[in-house]
């Protein structure tokens, strides 16, 4: 049982460090879209809308890894 759990959480893992370095990415996309000031409105609002998404992503996931326990 501990096997299966500690596959998951290294599955986890990873996909956080995925999720992490698409976010990263695309804020400096964002970023370098922004500076443009002929930049694509619409395309501007998707990537800020996936932004959003992919950190609503991370928090679950962190949350998982490390769940805020009382003691």
């Amino acid at each position: 049982m501990e096997e299966i759990d500690e596959a998951l959480r290294e599955k986890a893992k990873s996909r956080l460090g995925e999720l992490l370095l698409e976010h990263r990415d695309l804020d400096l996309a964002i970023h370098r879209l922004a500076e443009d000031p002929l930049h694509d409105q619409i395309a501007l609002q998707r990537m800020k809308k996936r932004k959003l998404l992919l950190k609503d992503q991370i928090s679950v996931l962190q949350r998982q890894l490390d769940p805020d326990i009382p003691a």
